[in-house]
Parts: C-alpha cells; sequence; structure tokens
C-alpha cells in the first residue's frame, strides 16, 4: 500500500501543515503502509525544506525506515516504513 500527501493546499498554514504531515505518518503506521509519496512541489524548496525539518524530528524519526528524494522529479519525497 502506498499513500499520498500533496501539500500544494496547504503550503501557508503551518498548523495545517505540521497536522497533515503527522496525519499521514499516523495512517500509515496504522495501515501498515510501506511509503508515503510527499508532494511539496518544486517551487522555491521553502515546502520541501519545511517537510523535511518536520520528518528530522526526534519524536518523527524513528516512526519511519527511511527517506527517499526522487532524483527525476525534485518536487517529491518518499518515506519508507519497515513495519
Amino acid at each position: 500500500m502506498r499513500l499520498k500527501l500533496d501539500l500544494h493546499d496547504i503550503y501557508n498554514k503551518n498548523r495545517d501543515l505540521d497536522r497533515a504531515l503527522h496525519d499521514i505518518i499516523a495512517e500509515a503506521e496504522a495501515t501498515r503502509a510501506k511509503k508515503v509519496e510527499i508532494i511539496p512541489g518544486k517551487g522555491s524548496g521553502a515546502l520541501k525544506k519545511r517537510a523535511l525539518r518536520f520528518l528530522e524530528r526526534k519524536d518523527i524519526k524513528p516512526r519511519y525506515h527511511r527517506i527517499e528524494k526522487d532524483s527525476k522529479n525534485h518536487g517529491r519525497l518518499f518515506v519508507h516504513f519497515k513495519h
């Protein structure tokens, strides 16, 4: 199973952005998804940096296995899980 989160609609709402990222991680754990695709978009890169900072938090990092930055599309991240 693969989940997908598009951040384009909530790019300027910090609280909603954190909640959406937290919810998708929790959903991946609950459904035992192997991969979550996060789409911050290409733009200036600020939204991607924000998402990466969230994923690197000490309380979030132990919940997933690794992060993969898409080499063909720099506006996309993959978060891999080992359940």
